[in-house]
């Protein structure tokens, strides 16, 4: 099964359950690679601009790690065969990017609106505490930005793909699933004030992601074409045809007699009709509606063409 996890969500999933590994391991030598490399409050000593993309790979525990990586590989395997590697990895980064801009704005308030700026110690739990190394206190890690952006390009994709989501009893359309987080994270961001998870951060991953979506269903130049996934199954098929002609070509010039060509092209020709048909399912009741031998013939023809 991992085989045929995309390339970029593979990748993905790699790299953070080693980030998560090593900084198991180097606790254990009292090294906290999220004093490094997680996102630090920006008027802080220890803030690095290079925090906005490294906080996203680290994880505070298993439970952290497991439902942000369940998230990307549930959903982001359908959404970079829709987009694409090169967009697909753009568009997380910058989700994450900018879930890590709206924390640094939370954070911001929360530092004007206790006035810190005009103390050079504040009394934390009783102690008294220099200001700086208070606000080098607030550090965010987590791919949960990004994840919730990969959720909301999910939602605006396929709209009305049916989901099947614990513990509720019947399938729901995605774009309520994606409403109802919305909703959950706005709440929590009110009234869940100090429960350490950055909730804010959550929304402006999807807010990145809902302005970027928006932008290129806009600017279908810029490579974004259609929400719907359509331009994702035209690309495919018109690639398989490309390799279908280019294999023609190669056949013909290696001396294949005509009765060898016509087996071989009629061979090509029930492929694709394959291919359109499974398309076209796609299209009418969704990417769930496929079959698993459907799903692997699908990511098998993107694979080889």
């Amino acid at each position: 099964m991992f085989r045929n996890i995309p390339v970029v969500t593979k990748n993905l999933l790699i790299v953070n359950f080693l980030a998560f590994v090593a900084t198991w391991v180097l606790q254990l030598r009292e090294i906290d690679l999220a004093s490094v490399f997680g996102l630090h409050f920006y008027m802080a000593s220890d803030f690095h601009l290079y925090q906005f993309v490294t906080y996203m790979f680290l994880h505070a525990n298993l439970t952290h790690i497991f439902f942000n990586m369940f998230a990307l590989w549930m959903f982001g395997c359908v959404v970079e065969n829709v987009w694409g590697a090169k967009k697909f990895l753009f568009y997380y980064i910058s989700c994450g990017v900018g879930a890590g801009v709206m924390q640094e704005l939370v954070q911001y308030a929360n530092y004007t609106i206790e006035g810190l700026a005009a103390y050079q110690y504040v009394s934390v739990g009783g102690m008294q505490m220099a200001t700086d190394a208070y606000i080098n206190l607030w550090t965010t890690i987590g791919a949960s930005g990004a994840v919730y952006g990969i959720l909301l390009a999910f939602g605006m994709i396929f709209p009305n793909e049916r989901i099947f989501i614990f513990p509720l009893p019947v399938p729901i359309k995605a774009k309520w699933f994606v409403m109802g987080y919305v909703a959950i994270e706005l709440f929590s961001a009110v009234n869940s004030s100090g429960d350490g998870v950055a909730h804010m951060a959550h929304l402006g991953g999807m807010l990145f992601g809902f302005l970027m979506i928006r932008y290129w269903n806009r600017h279908p130049d810029s490579g974004f074409n259609r929400s719907s996934g359509q331009e994702f199954f035209d690309n495919l098929k018109r690639s398989f045809d490309k390799h279908k002609s280019g294999n023609t070509r190669m056949h013909a010039e290696c001396g294949g007699s005509k009765e060898d060509d016509m087996a071989y092209n009629a061979r090509k020709k029930q492929n694709q009709d394959e291919i359109d048909a499974i398309l076209d399912k796609i299209r009418k009741s969704g990417y769930d509606s496929l079959t698993k031998e459907e799903k692997q013939r699908l990511f098998d023809a993107s694979r080889n063409s």
